[in-house]
């Protein structure tokens, strides 16, 4: 099996699949990206043409030479169109971690259409993407959702303290500002109780310093909110584990939610806006909030805070919930999804398995 590399949260459950089976994963040229799974670096090929589509064709060569059995695409609608048009004997798997009607080749329901017929398998990591992918249609053979998940066995174990937290890209969309707004609010009503926020605009220790994050700054420290910037990514579950509360307070529709699942895998009682696929995480195990509105968040946090019992519920029903985002049901999961590929892909060429 083969796998475009992805960045972000979407590089750390690549290479959580990576690791599931007998898969190279390929992507541009980076320093070390997994210590654990093959990585291969693809050198762009010498063609007058944009980035991407020199990526793309230095894919292609390098895949010719593997030989693969699957290709499997993460969240590239036109790479994954032109290796199928390269590679018409092999199955080939796009897996949607964003809204395709933003990405390049499926903005269009005729893009989307043709992207469906196209390829062996698409898999949307929610529903809410389906949904956005199919345009509310019922899904075809060979559309189907495969959750984001995670290793549970690397999780931390729980030991929550009197912190809120708030990790992710420190911007507007992720709803940063209304977080920092509702502590403000809601600190001065909960003594020995403190604050933090974890993340940059960007992944990496080099992201830079944003208006956004000059102006939210002060802001912060009035309201006693603590920012750490970026952190790895072991140091930001570690701070997961030891906070009693996680908000995730996302304006945008969010493709998934991978925070929110990490949180409540971690033990942390879950505050969340039930925005795009984040329903699908939460279920009835976390306080919803409007993400809009910094004196719902506050209410909603102070409640968590002073009542123990409740709070305790809350990340106990998430941990339960987290369970079944397993790397473990994903494993099998993705076996289920390799098979059907191969199959709708052997039924669509007339070709055998």
């Amino acid at each position: 099996m083969f796998s475009a590399q992805g960045t972000g949260a979407i590089g750390l459950l690549v290479r959580l699949l990576a690791r599931m089976g007998d898969a190279v994963v390929y992507g541009m040229p980076t320093q070390a990206p997994f210590s654990d799974v093959a990585f291969q670096p693809v050198p762009l090929a010498l063609l007058p043409l944009r980035q991407a589509m020199r990526y793309a064709a230095g894919l292609a060569a390098a895949l010719r030479r593997a030989r693969p059995d699957v290709i499997e695409v993460h969240n590239r609608p036109d790479i994954a169109l032109y290796l199928a048009r390269r590679f018409p004997r092999v199955p080939v798997v796009l897996f949607l971690h964003n809204d395709p009607q933003g990405m390049r080749a499926a903005r269009t329901p005729r893009q989307r259409a043709t992207l469906v017929s196209r390829l062996a398998l698409v898999a949307p990591v929610s529903t809410y993407l389906q949904h956005r992918l199919l345009d509310g249609r019922a899904p075809p053979d060979n559309v189907r959702v495969f959750p984001n998940f995670v290793d549970l066995a690397a999780m931390p174990p729980p030991d929550p303290g009197r912190s809120i937290l708030f990790a992710g890209r420190v911007v507007a969309d992720k709803g940063a500002d209304s977080f920092v707004a509702a502590c403000a609010l809601a600190l001065p009503q909960l003594a020995g109780w403190r604050a933090e926020i974890i993340g940059a605009d960007r992944f990496g220790p080099h992201s830079p310093d944003t208006p956004f994050l000059q102006a939210l700054r002060p802001r912060a420290a009035t309201a006693g909110v603590v920012m750490r910037g970026w952190q790895p990514h072991a140091q930001v579950l570690a701070a997961m584990a030891h906070a009693a509360i996680v908000v995730v307070p996302s304006r945008w529709a969010e493709p998934f939610g991978l925070t929110a699942l990490e949180a409540m895998a971690c033990g942390a009682a879950l505050i969340c806006a039930a925005r795009g696929g984040l329903p699908e995480i939460m279920g009835q195990v976390a306080l919803p909030i409007d993400p809009d509105d910094p004196a719902d968040i506050a209410r909603a946090i102070v409640s968590l805070a002073l009542d123990p019992s409740r709070r305790a519920a809350i990340a106990a029903g998430g941990l339960a919930r987290a369970a079944t985002f397993s790397a473990d049901a994903a494993a099998i999961r993705l076996a289920d999804l390799r098979q059907a590929a191969v199959r709708h892909w052997s039924q669509a060429t007339g070709r055998p398995i």
